[in-house]
């Protein structure tokens, strides 16, 4: 019900003009001084909830110039892609982690894995943001690293135990004070006693069938058996789903065992998603997996299976599911497979229609680093990936193993260019197509 009077509310909002906009709104780099009340974080979102303002005037906006970005802007330099792709730095935005572009096209949001999500707005139509800022400072956020949109123009975020709601976000974004509700309270989303600093990030989407899925990882490299039931029961190391507002939450995927990244195929409107696999196995094993959900209930195979076919020594004296999932396309191990999207832009030439974009945040536990690149799966007549995965764009591992940016997540663009996030960089990029096609 809450939900439904806040849409209602930001469908009357949407109609006051850029007028009250312009007056709510401060671009500085610093905010300036102001004599509203301070403003405790958390402490507003009930004030939010109920329409009331907290007091606050001010949003902290990121200056978009400087060494850094020339910086950035020189390691683009070297990003290898296909002949006729370009690159560039689309914004400089602090922790970039997962991306969602409002379905009006008017602002992306870049979430962070620490307490700020960003707005990010190209006005002048450029093919970069100038302007970017910290979206509802007034709420306190823990790991807001999940954030989707519906076609609608409600914003969710998924933070490590909570989720919330934002409609109208491609309006109020201008503003410290926004249309909020809760889906799922602080606490409830995962059982409080398994909170962890690892494997915290989640991500979500929106499907077809107006449902929001979560993808729900599990705090452990492998987890003892003794907490498989209440994983099980609870969805860690899983893919949920629910109605928007929350009710009748379903596990609609088990044995994930940290999914970062999840898109659905407009094609036939199934999932697809990424996984994160065991670690301290060995340089090559296991593989890091794309995998394809084509109804509800299937099992992919953790904690039996550490990635593709490998076996988990925690594990390997029990007998696994005779149904298990395994994935449709193996990755490099370690290399950490996270954000992924399909195509279905006009920009890029035919061939890379129905693609999948995927970004690889590079290994961490391998001798000879792998992965820091955006990669590329293309898929025949018939559905199936041909040859695997393919680098798109790379770069950012240099040959003594060091990082100069490590790709976080791929969303498509209104006009069909993509942006890639880097949270190592702290930046957006913007990739584009003008050769033949």
């Amino acid at each position: 019900m809450r939900i439904a009077l806040l849409a209602a509310v930001a469908a009357g909002a949407l109609m006051v003009g850029s007028t009250a906009r312009a007056q709510n709104t401060n671009t500085t780099d610093t905010p300036p001084a102001t004599n509203a009340p301070a403003v405790t974080a958390g402490a507003p979102i009930d004030k939010l909830q109920d329409f009331k303002s907290t007091g606050a005037h001010t949003l902290v906006s990121i200056s978009q110039g400087g060494e850094r970005a020339d910086a950035i802007r020189k390691t683009l330099q070297g990003i290898k892609l296909p002949p006729g792709f370009k690159i560039s730095l689309y914004a400089l935005v602090p922790d970039a982690r997962m991306i969602a572009v409002g379905p009006q096209g008017v602002v992306a949001y870049v979430s962070t894995r620490k307490d700020k999500i960003y707005t990010l707005t190209d006005r002048g139509h450029t093919g970069a943001a100038e302007d970017v800022r910290e979206f509802a400072p007034t709420i306190k956020f823990n790991n807001p690293n999940g954030i989707c949109f519906s076609k609608d123009g409600f914003l969710f975020t998924v933070e490590q135990n909570r989720v919330l709601t934002f409609p109208a976000a491609e309006f109020f974004y201008e503003n410290p004070d926004v249309a909020v509700a809760q889906v799922v309270k602080q606490g409830d989303l995962i059982p409080a006693s398994e909170e962890s600093f690892n494997h915290s990030a989640r991500v979500c989407r929106v499907g077809a069938d107006n449902k929001l899925y979560i993808a729900v990882g599990q705090p452990y490299n492998v987890y003892a058996p003794e907490k498989y039931d209440m994983y099980y029961k609870a969805g860690l190391g899983s893919i949920m789903r629910m109605e928007r507002d929350g009710t009748n939450r379903e596990i609609f995927a088990h044995g994930v065992r940290n999914s970062v990244g999840m898109d659905f195929d407009p094609k036939d409107k199934t999932l697809w998603f990424t996984d994160n696999q065991v670690d301290g196995m060995g340089d090559d094993i296991p593989p890091g997996e794309i995998n394809h959900a084509t109804k509800a209930g299937q099992n992919f195979g953790f904690p039996w299976y550490g990635g593709g076919h490998t076996r988990t020594a925690e594990y390997k004296d029990q007998t696994p599911p005779a149904d298990v999932t395994f994935p449709v396309v193996e990755e490099a191990a370690h290399a950490a497979d996270l954000g992924m999207s399909f195509y279905s832009g006009r920009m890029f030439p035919a061939e890379y229609k129905g693609a999948i974009f995927s970004a690889q945040h590079g290994s961490w536990n391998r001798t000879v680093p792998v992965g820091a690149r955006v990669m590329v799966t293309k898929f025949d007549a018939d559905g199936k990936a041909i040859g695997g995965s393919k680098p798109f764009a790379e770069g950012w591992l240099d040959e003594d193993g060091e990082y100069t940016g490590r790709p976080v997540d791929v969303e498509q663009m209104r006009d069909g260019s993509l942006l890639v996030s880097d949270d190592l960089a702290g930046a957006v990029y913007r990739i584009t197509y003008d050769g033949k096609k």
